[in-house]
């Protein structure tokens, strides 16, 4: 998932992190838009697909999360994210490039009937910060029957048990004892086209890398999927009622959400 995986037990681990890893592996195979072979590349290649329940799991989650949040959030900016510049895994995106970027419209119609999913002609989906969410959510619960644990994928993590101390912009901690953690924000996948600096967090509605005062902004939520969903609605200025952190692009740092 281009990321680090870090799993941490207090207990006896068993085959516990290899299930971990396995899991990992499995879902990235089947949702993941840089393999072409996933089910998730086959369906935005085909425009339509018998999924199988992961993908439709995952794929209902983000309607939802469209649905509830007036379209902040939404599955549908594949394109967008591809017109930026981000059309391969990160590691291989070209930090600079001499083309200026182009927007491209969100949106598109989604429709599940069934086990069949198909998308309106023209749209394509990007689940990627959902179902690595989802993913933390599956790892930590593998996890959990061998004792209190913590998975974090890229700063999405989930713990269940114990009490595990998480930093959060280098100058604020928080004391997670359920629940989840996840950070949406401009600093860390960025890249520059025709000399303009992008990012991908898409704005739907432009079509283009969200333009704000925000650095990040890091919630804390019941799972990782709710917390990426949380986190990208935040960024883009939605409301939300969770406990959060506000990092704006000149260095302020903001709780929110019951926090102090």
């Amino acid at each position: 998932m281009g990321t680090t995986v870090e799993c941490l037990l207090d207990g006896e681990p068993g085959e516990g992190f290899e299930h971990v890893e396995a899991e990992f592996g499995r879902l990235e195979a089947l949702l993941s838009r840089f393999r072409p072979d996933s089910e998730l590349s086959r369906l935005n290649a085909d425009g339509a697909l018998e999924a199988g329940p992961e993908l439709l799991r995952v794929t209902r989650l983000a309607l939802e999360a469209r649905e509830r949040s007036g379209g902040l959030f939404d599955p549908t900016v594949h394109d967008a994210v591809v017109a930026a510049g981000y059309d391969r895994s990160f590691e291989l995106v070209p930090s600079d490039g001499p083309s200026a970027a182009a927007g491209a419209r969100c949106g598109g119609g989604i429709r599940i009937e069934g086990d069949r999913i198909e998308l309106e002609p023209g749209t394509r989906l990007d689940l990627g910060g959902i179902a690595k969410g989802y993913t933390v959510d599956r790892a930590v619960e593998l996890l959990a029957v061998h004792g209190p644990c913590l998975v974090n994928a890229g700063g999405d993590l989930a713990v269940r048990g114990g009490s595990w101390p998480v930093g959060v912009d280098g100058s604020v901690t928080l004391e997670l004892t359920r629940g989840a953690i996840a950070t949406s924000g401009r600093d860390r996948r960025r890249w520059r086209r025709g000399g303009e600096e992008l990012h991908h967090l898409i704005d739907p509605a432009t079509g283009r890398p969200a333009e704000n005062g925000l650095l990040r902004v890091t919630v804390v939520a019941d799972s990782a999927a709710e917390a990426e969903v949380l986190a990208k609605i935040a960024f883009l200025g939605g409301e939300v009622d969770v406990p959060r952190v506000l990092v704006t692009a000149d260095g302020r740092t903001t709780l929110a959400g019951g926090l102090e």
